[in-house]
């Protein structure tokens, strides 16, 4: 089965992938993962990207697609793929369509509000970086890391102001694609919102089923 994840940040797409992976048997394959596995190996695609990264730059569109064809070449991706953070524009997605044929387009759908809440919520120790939440996983003592005693902190990403901006971001570049894959007949909407339990049911009964 050849999937897309669509989701504004923090509706638990990562998540609900690392899940998926196991339910319908193919590879998570995001853009950040391709842009790195590139670059180790060290290919034509992956030194140009090394370069433009390194440059502080943004990797273009045509660099981008090219880079996520070579990766659906690959053996593992032939039975299919879970695609996230691809594509993120509507001519990235035309110029998939080129090359793929996409099965369903899963849209994680939750509000602003939600996602503030989660986001804004989160806690990472700066010690062992591992993660607490004041609403979902409070820690034991307020300000302290359950797993090593570090103190927690809000990292800059995860204040509202920060938060507001990647909303903005996604909704004007990446939104259109809902539309976009919804007028094709394989758009999935689900709802982001319950535990990743119910997430997770959800996404095996209206997408895998």
């Amino acid at each position: 089965m050849k999937l897309i994840f669509l989701g504004p940040p923090g509706a638990g797409k990562g998540t609900l992938a690392a899940k998926a992976v196991d339910i319908c048997k193919v590879p998570h394959i995001s853009t950040g993962a391709i842009f790195r596995e590139a670059i180790a190996a060290k290919t034509p695609l992956g030194l140009k990207v090394k370069a433009i990264i390194d440059a502080g730059k943004l990797v273009d569109d045509d660099t981008t697609i090219a880079l996520v064809k070579e990766r659906l070449a690959q053996a593992d991706a032939q039975a299919g793929y879970i695609l996230d953070g691809f594509p993120r524009t509507i001519p990235q997605a035309e110029a998939l369509a080129t090359f793929s044929t996409v099965d369903k387009v899963v849209n994680f759908d939750i509000p602003d509000s939600s996602i503030l809440e989660r986001l804004s919520g989160r806690r990472v120790c700066r010690a062992c970086g591992a993660n607490h939440h004041v609403v979902f996983s409070k820690p034991k003592q307020a300000g302290v890391c359950d797993a090593c005693g570090g103190e927690l902190y809000i990292r800059d990403d995860d204040k509202p102001e920060a938060i507001q901006k990647r909303l903005e971001v996604y909704r004007a570049q990446t939104a259109p694609l809902i539309d976009f894959y919804r007028n094709k007949g394989v758009l999935v909407d689900v709802d982001a919102r319950p535990s990743v339990d119910e997430v997770v049911a959800n996404f095996k009964k209206s997408v895998v089923a």
